[in-house]
């Protein structure tokens, strides 16, 4: 084994129900609830993240000698690259052009779920990251795969990937962060006048619109809530040509599991029909948000439900952040900042990995140049 421990058995195993629950977690050992078995099994019991939808279930686990799991990883063969978002159309598009096969391809990640997390998850006091690592390699390898991804990892998975021959890539997102604020007007206080303006004229708007809005946190959301939801969702999805990913039974088993306290829906009616609705999980000190649907066109609700909401509820729970998922540089006048993310790219083909390398030395300096411009012209008063 890569580092010489006592680990002596890696394994792929096709299904996180066959892996015991607390020896998974206890290898997560965090407090991100999208890394744990209960949220990973919904995904697959629902059918969400299967061979029929291109996830295929290929989780590595490390035994130590003494048949104790010391390290796992959350891992699919996956036939095509939606609900990644880290984009790597254009790899393989270019390798197709050139000839080569990109899928299938392995993917470490939590599917359909841009939220960084431990991905070389390790047992306390144990060791198998680097394990892990190469043995990502050595699947991809024996299995004659284009490439193996690693994506939206915690940076400390970051030097045992570029060891075993991984390429990193810098992408962001944008969080808000509680400041030492006490009250969202507190919050307001920070910013900068046009901004805190704004943010009023908006919430104004929408607490005249006549909606009746509320948050609902696990035991409150009932079958019915998560009927609606998808309705929502999949006529927003409609409108942007989008395609959503998780099932109605994901929802479900998502409050029926060991999860469903840390669930918190921001519930929008017009009298008494629901007509927005946006999907968030707590995990530690951080408040995840996730999923929107909506079928009414009122201004400013979504930066309501889904930014403005979100803050009252973390500071009503002592929470430290919101994370608003992926992209949207409009979160950032609503006073969310970019935030570093990091995933890790193992391509076998030269051929590929030269130009990719190339690209992303090449990107690497203009996203962290267009993260500092932005962080300069964010919302905040400046002292």
């Amino acid at each position: 084994m890569p580092e010489g421990d006592t680990a002596v058995n890696v394994t792929a195993v096709h299904s996180i129900a066959r892996i015991d629950r607390a020896a998974w977690d206890a290898c997560a050992a965090s407090s991100n609830p999208f890394v744990s078995h209960a949220f990973l099994d919904c995904l697959e019991q629902s059918g969400s993240a299967s061979a029929n939808t291109g996830w295929s279930p290929c989780h590595l686990t490390v035994q130590d000698s003494d048949g104790t799991l010391a390290a796992c990883a959350p891992l699919y063969l996956k036939s095509h690259s939606y609900g990644e978002y880290v984009f790597d159309w254009a790899w393989a598009e270019a390798y197709g052009r050139a000839g080569g096969q990109y899928y299938p391809k392995l993917q470490c990640a939590v599917p359909f779920t841009p939220v960084a997390g431990p991905r070389l998850m390790v047992r306390p006091g144990r060791s198998g990251r680097a394990t892990l690592a190469a043995a990502m390699v050595q699947l991809a390898s024996d299995n004659k795969l284009s490439s193996a991804h690693v994506t939206f990892t915690d940076d400390g998975d970051i030097a045992e990937l570029e060891a075993a021959g991984f390429m990193t890539r810098l992408g962001y997102q944008y969080h808000w962060t509680n400041r030492g604020y006490g009250r969202f007007d507190d919050f307001l206080a920070d910013l900068a006048s046009r901004r805190r303006k704004q943010i009023r004229k908006e919430r104004d708007a929408v607490a005249r619109s006549g909606l009746t809005i509320r948050t609902l946190v696990g035991a409150d959301i009932q079958p019915f809530h998560w009927d609606h939801f998808l309705r929502l969702v999949h006529a927003t999805a409609r409108r942007k040509w989008g395609q959503p990913y998780l099932t109605r039974a994901f929802f479900e088993a998502l409050s029926a599991s060991t999860l469903g306290a840390q669930v918190v829906l921001v519930w929008a009616e017009q009298d008494g029909r629901p007509v927005a609705a946006a999907f968030n999980m707590i995990g530690g000190d951080t408040l995840y948000g996730r999923t929107w649907g909506a079928d009414t066109d009122t201004a400013f609700l979504h930066f309501e439900a889904c930014y403005y909401r979100a803050i009252d509820f973390a500071l009503a729970h002592g929470l430290a952040r919101v994370e608003a998922g992926a992209q949207g540089e409009h979160k950032l006048g609503r006073g969310y900042l970019p935030v570093p993310t990091r995933s890790a790219h193992w391509i076998a083909d030269r051929r590929l990995a030269e130009p990719v390398a190339r690209f992303l030395a090449h990107e690497t300096p203009l996203v962290a140049a267009d993260m500092a411009l932005q962080e300069a012209a964010g919302p905040y008063r400046q002292t």
